[in-house]
């Protein structure tokens, strides 16, 4: 039977510093955007405290606490460990430094820079979220180059997941990516079509330097129709030799973080299909719907170096997927196999007022079909839901409570459209195979 944890001081002074901190953004809301010449300064700040009805943190909970899901050591529980009811919470902040020079015949040059702290740490080491320059003609269009966001995950998260309580579990799920290093985009003009405005767009990226047999190389298209109420949003994504995930946020980067082992290893590849549609059906009805199929083409585990060569003293695998580890093809090789998976969401918000909204979302992660002999999650599926509401406060700050639960479909491995068996909630598929949370937060933009 589950059992509340013992480290109830632990929580409640967590909770403290993060109400604190929410405190705080409400103390500061009378501040504005910063300009000064062509710059401009803006951002926002955010913290959540939710309390889940079963908390087994990785750290606690995994045998081996260092390991991702994707390795089968990582599966084994730490037996007779308490879970229970806990106290999560976090905090992000991210200004974004903006420059913008008018030029002759109509151009204009922007720059941009822009990094997000998670909990006073970058929220991925080693990557902006920003650093670009872009020139742009009303008649011709945007040409982007550097370090930026990719549609799929930036779009997916905000606004169209964050409006109705989804925003990690839809856009930071799949096979897609979600930062990019090296790119160069084009924005087309809008297009009158259809008795609506098209936009199109093309993304490619060249990933990380260093490698010549296993070169990463990613491409993203993005089509977005308005007519009237209608919205639509299609993303077509396709990396080739960046990290093997089921993380839509992960940087797109290379196939492992140490190119000296690129003779060794073999490629890789994923991507995804993704339909996302908002409509208004009046002043404060809106409806949100979308569609996700995903593809992985698996990626063989490798031994790489034990740790008796490691001068770090640890053994050195590969970035694995969907691995069959009961079979070893010779010198420490496991074949990965291909997966294909579709992923749903559905949500409606309504305006009460000009101040407060209310929202209901679901996403329902599905089955992944594959032939991999070895049950790696590909049998779960979750799905996850929301009911909340958001209160515009004014000044730059608004305040949010939702009610959340999650559903697996058997108590098990997560499934593979997830990155971890705990994530977006802090419930482990392993543990439990229902479970539920409420949270409030405080969001301060300027």
């Amino acid at each position: 039977m589950p059992f509340l944890h013992a480290s109830t001081t632990r929580i409640a002074r967590t909770a403290r510093r993060a109400l604190l901190a929410a405190a705080s953004l409400g103390w500061a809301s009378g501040a504005s955007a910063i300009d000064f010449g062509p710059f401009s300064l803006t951002g926002f700040a955010k913290v959540d405290v939710t309390r889940i009805s079963s908390e087994c943190p990785q750290e606690r909970c995994q045998v081996d606490k260092f390991a991702g899901r994707e390795f089968e050591w990582a599966d084994e529980l730490v037996q007779g460990v308490g879970y229970g009811a806990g106290t999560t919470h976090v905090t992000l902040f991210q200004p974004y430094l903006g420059a913008r020079f008018d030029l002759p015949r109509g151009f204009k040059l922007s720059g941009l820079l822009s990094q997000r702290w998670r909990d006073g740490a970058p929220d991925f080491k080693g990557f902006l979220y920003d650093r670009s320059l872009a020139l742009a003609h009303e008649d011709y269009g945007r040409l982007s180059v550097g370090a930026m966001q990719t549609r799929a995950w930036s779009m997916a998260d905000y606004p169209f997941g964050t409006d109705i309580g989804v925003g990690d579990p839809w856009a930071s799920s799949g096979a897609g990516y979600g930062l990019l290093t090296r790119a160069l985009r084009y924005t087309s003009r809008p297009f009158d079509v259809a008795e609506g405005d098209l936009v199109v767009e093309g993304t490619y990226d060249l990933g990380k330097r260093g490698w010549t047999r296993n070169k990463p190389r990613f491409w993203e298209l993005w089509l977005q129709y308005r007519r009237g109420d209608l919205g639509l949003d299609l993303m077509l994504q396709e990396g080739r030799n960046g990290p093997p995930v089921a993380f839509g946020h992960a940087p797109f980067s290379s196939l492992f973080y140490d190119a000296r082992f690129d003779q060794s290893l073999g490629g890789s590849s994923q991507g995804i299909a993704m339909l996302m549609a908002r409509y208004k059906v009046d002043a404060r009805v809106e409806l949100s719907a979308g569609v996700r199929a995903n593809r992985w083409s698996g990626a063989y585990a490798v031994f790489l170096q034990s740790r008796v060569d490691n001068p770090a003293g640890f053994d050195i695998w590969n970035n694995p997927f969907n691995v069959n580890w009961g079979t070893d093809l010779g010198g420490g090789v496991y074949r990965g196999y291909a997966a294909r998976s579709v992923d749903l969401v559905l949500g409606a918000r309504y305006r009460v007022n000009d101040k407060l909204a209310l929202y209901t979302g679901l996403v329902h992660l599905g089955k992944a079909s594959t032939d991999n002999p070895q049950e790696r999650g590909q049998s779960n599926s979750a799905s996850f839901g929301t009911l909340g509401l958001n209160y515009d406060v004014g000044r730059g700050l608004r305040l949010n409570a939702v009610l959340g639960f999650v559903n697996y479909g058997r108590r098990g491995l997560a499934p593979l459209s997830m990155p971890s068996h705990q994530a977006f909630t802090g419930i482990d598929s392993r543990v439990e195979r229902n479970g539920n949370w409420f949270g409030v937060g405080a969001t301060y933009t300027f």
